[in-house]
């Protein structure tokens, strides 16, 4: 049974999380409007949703103000990944303000309920472990990180202050790493890298001794929590952690990615980049009670869909270089 049709809007809904998230609440019926500037998002990521009448497309940038007349705001735009939002770091840290500010003051004027998309990476390098919403981080405020680390902080200020100030309907979840199709190949992060590598036979980059760990939560679990996040009472504001509390070493990671693409590729040790935490896993225990959510997707059967993703995508990219280079 579907819900009642509520107009949504999505900022970054052409990234990697909001595509799903703009699949999941089209096929729940709803009106969805994805903006995105597409600077990590990708036109391909939302194509298959172009031709539905509950579903539109627009470029903006959330540093600047929008108006439109939504319900509900899922505010997600921001690259997420070290390679892309150390690009230009101070964009990045006006995303994550300036978008917030702007997107609350729309929320405000429309009496709006309104998610934000934080981030594991509030903890910093944690001292704590794992990591509950209680825990107040241990982030390094001046280093290569901080745009990104600092930004999503000073956003969820802004969060709980319009929620004092102006008794706004927020929402604030933390995700924590999460993988699935439609990552950017080229962003960085472990999973798609050591995919990319495997499938290619490159050497597989591991940074540091490969003992730092992290838990993975499949895409379509998180836009779960998303959905049960902003359905739920308005005195449930978070922060919110919402991630897979199954810890993994990233050596162990490499190794199942090799075993599932039966990939040659051997393992190349690299130096540990600046302020990158040694252990990240989510303590999920108010979710569970409060939204009654966990993550479902076993990391071989989410690993076996991203591989399935990646490899298409590297198939279709040498197509295209082939016959690119019979046209020449």
């Amino acid at each position: 049974m579907r819900n009642s049709q509520k107009r949504v809007l999505v900022t970054g809904g052409a990234g990697f999380l909001g595509s799903h998230l703009c699949e999941r609440l089209v096929a729940e019926g709803h009106n969805v409007l994805c903006v995105d500037n597409y600077f990590t998002g990708r036109k391909e990521n939302v194509a298959h949703l172009l031709d539905d009448p509950n579903f539109e497309a627009m470029r903006h940038d959330v540093t600047h103000p929008l108006f439109v007349e939504v319900e509900e705001i899922y505010n997600l735009a921001c690259p997420a990944s070290p390679v892309h939002y150390q690009h230009d770091p101070v964009q990045t840290t006006k995303t994550s303000v300036l978008g917030a500010i702007n997107m609350l003051g729309l929320a405000k004027r429309l009496k709006a309920k309104i998610l934000q998309a934080s981030t594991s990476e509030v903890y910093g390098d944690p001292l704590m472990h794992p990591q509950p919403e209680a825990y107040r981080g241990n982030v390094n405020p001046i280093g290569p990180r901080a745009c990104y680390d600092e930004g999503k902080r000073c956003a969820e200020t802004l969060f709980f202050d319009y929620y004092r100030q102006h008794s706004l309907r927020i929402r604030v979840v933390r995700i924590f790493n999460t993988y699935g199709p439609r990552m950017h190949p080229n962003d960085g992060r472990v999973v798609s890298n050591f995919i990319v590598q495997a499938l290619k036979g490159d050497p597989i980059t591991l940074y540091g001794d490969g003992s730092q760990t992290r838990a993975f939560c499949y895409v379509d679990d998180l836009v779960d929590g998303f959905v049960r996040m902003m359905a739920a009472p308005d005195d449930i504001t978070g922060p919110m952690n919402l991630g897979n509390p199954v810890e993994m070493s990233v050596a162990e990671l490499a190794e199942a990615v090799i075993d599932l693409t039966g990939s040659r590729s051997r393992v190349v040790h690299r130096p540990l980049p600046v302020d990158d935490p040694i252990q990240r896993c989510p303590d999920i225990s108010q979710a569970s009670a409060l939204l009654n959510w966990k993550p479902r997707t076993q990391l071989r059967v989410g690993l076996q869909r991203t591989i399935a993703y990646f490899d298409r995508l590297l198939s279709e990219n040498d197509d295209i270089e082939r016959a690119t280079a019979a046209a020449e």
